[in-house]
């Protein structure tokens, strides 16, 4: 398949800088596959367009302050990305701007702050560093007090930017999970959400469930080859816990409603795993842990997701292919629709990528 077909124009004017005044204030489009209207309202709406009793699952992964700065020996700057985990808790997969000139002194950090060891260089541009910090704390803590978010590069940002103050509560969903820190990328589908929403909606009838897929940089990087099949996809750690891995396998009560496209990796990742070879991960406990290595595009069908937020992606990116592939499954159409859908949402002028407004496809 052509990644030429998930390509598109995006006027720049559109890419959202900052987000909305109000969280569910965001538009929203809602599209309904089997009639194929369309209807233009705002988030907050959102429960007008589901039945009461739908069930949500969300991720609760919490975005790390994962951009950390330091020196080279020489008084060289040096800008660090945090990307996980490597073998253990201090040593993690880095990107490192400059890379090549940092691997070659091998170390960097901040006088009285840490000290960091770059032990060798990985695949895809990314370094082994080996952390040491001076206080009594885990690197996430170190990052958390030093760092700064990892915005995408799409969000315009300098290093005294006065919005950055902004994005530390905004480029976070309000029910992340501080104990799970693991992203490097929000999930944004879910910024929209607010405290009183999920009460209201809760008070309908909805249930909530919580999903964590450790996000990572993998998210942006678009399709550059010329057939899809043949794009690397990316991996991503998750964990199902047993009650929403329960709720996910039953059709009903309510729709199954999956916010974002980072919970529909983990979703589908899980029910395929758990149907062809459940050893690989099922715990004694019920829930799933895996690492996802799913690509979902066209003419897939998805397994247990019956209704998805998701925002507005980037061009000729997996994520359009993930979505394409829910308007339409079973064949190729819903590539062309999600084209006209986004032209149409340019023509509305709707706000494009992580801060931008939202789609509901039910």
């Amino acid at each position: 398949m052509d990644s030429a077909l998930f390509d598109y124009h995006l006027p720049t004017a559109r890419i959202a800088q900052e987000p909305a005044a109000q969280r569910d204030a965001s538009k929203l489009m809602v599209i309904d596959r089997k009639t194929r209207q369309i209807t233009h309202t705002t988030f907050a709406q959102i429960g007008d367009h589901l039945p009461a009793n739908a069930r949500f699952f969300r991720n609760n992964a919490a975005v790390l302050k994962a951009r950390i700065f330091g020196q080279r020996p020489s008084g060289g700057k040096v800008e660090c990305l945090l990307l996980q985990p490597a073998e253990d808790a201090v040593t993690w997969w880095c990107l490192l701007r400059p890379g090549k000139k940092t691997l070659q002194v091998g170390t960097f950090g901040i006088d009285g702050e840490y000290s960091a060891e770059v032990l060798n260089a990985g695949e895809n541009g990314n370094y082994r560093v080996r952390f040491h910090p001076m206080r009594d704390e885990s690197v996430t803590d170190l990052s958390e007090r030093l760092g700064i978010m990892p915005l995408p590069p799409y969000i315009e940002r300098t290093i005294d930017d006065p919005r950055r103050a902004n994005d530390n509560e905004r480029y976070q969903t309000v029910y992340a999970d501080y104990d799970k820190r693991v992203a490097v990328a929000a999930p944004t589908a879910g910024l929209h959400f607010t405290p009183d929403l999920i009460a209201r909606l809760e008070a309908r009838g909805a249930q909530f469930h919580d999903l964590t897929l450790q996000v990572g940089i993998g998210t942006f990087h678009p399709i550059q080859v010329d057939n899809i099949l043949d794009h690397n996809i990316h991996h991503e750690w998750y964990e199902i816990p047993a009650t929403a891995f329960e709720s996910l396998q039953q059709t009903s009560p309510g729709p199954r409603v999956a916010v974002g496209t980072t919970s529909v990796r983990s979703i589908e990742d899980a029910m395929r795993r758990s149907q062809s070879s459940p050893e690989t991960c099922l715990t004694p406990t019920g829930s799933v842990q895996a690492e996802a290595d799913i690509f979902i595009y066209p003419p897939a069908r998805l397994e247990a997701v019956d209704a998805l937020i998701t925002n507005f992606h980037l061009p000729k990116s997996t994520l359009l292919c993930l979505v394409s592939a829910f308007l339409s499954p079973g064949d190729e159409r819903g590539i062309e629709w999600l084209l006209a859908l986004y032209a149409e949402a340019i023509e509305h002028n709707y706000n494009f990528y992580s801060y931008g407004d939202a789609m509901l496809i039910v």
